[in-house]
């Protein structure tokens, strides 16, 4: 593991926001896909999830988009990801949702996406939150044992079967 000196999140700016949007969808689109969804269920999704949680190009009120930034020892700062934080829905607003977290692909291994679990945590938890939930596709086995350290349980498990 390489040595991290210092990291922290900050919000991401509304002129980063349309890219990360993007990259996103296009992740999210890929992740269905990997489950055995068409191309054309997968999208529709993903551009459903987008109408619902980014009504008009901006997040949701509430919801939180933070890029994930390293300090190194020598002082230089790098970006190493982002998490998407804010309440499941408007109904229960101290239950919290980890809606996307992406460590970037060069930057794994390094306690990168442990410690920015931890501190979105504590932005969860400044905000109000008592409870922060997440969903991670069944093939992510990284992210799943990940998650499993930091104490998270699973509250459904969904299985299919190709026939």
């Amino acid at each position: 593991m390489v040595p991290v000196h210092t990291l922290a999140l900050r919000p991401l700016s509304s002129h980063e926001l349309p890219a990360w949007r993007r990259v996103q969808s296009t992740a999210y689109i890929a992740e269905r896909m990997g489950t055995g969804e068409s191309a054309e269920q997968a999208h529709a999704a993903a551009a459903a999830s987008d109408r619902q949680f980014f009504p008009g190009g901006v997040p949701l009120a509430g919801h939180l988009v933070l890029i994930v930034v390293v300090t190194e020892a020598n002082g230089t700062e790098i970006t190493a990801g982002t998490v998407w934080l804010g309440p499941r829905d408007a109904a229960t607003p101290h239950q919290w949702w980890v809606w996307s977290i992406d460590i970037d692909e060069s930057r794994r291994g390094q306690g990168i996406g442990r410690r920015t679990m931890e501190l979105a945590e504590e932005v969860a938890r400044d905000h109000g939150a008592a409870t922060l939930g997440l969903n991670v596709f069944g093939q992510n086995h990284v992210a799943r044992a990940l998650y499993d350290s930091l104490g998270y349980q699973p509250t459904a498990i969904t299985m299919r079967k190709t026939l």
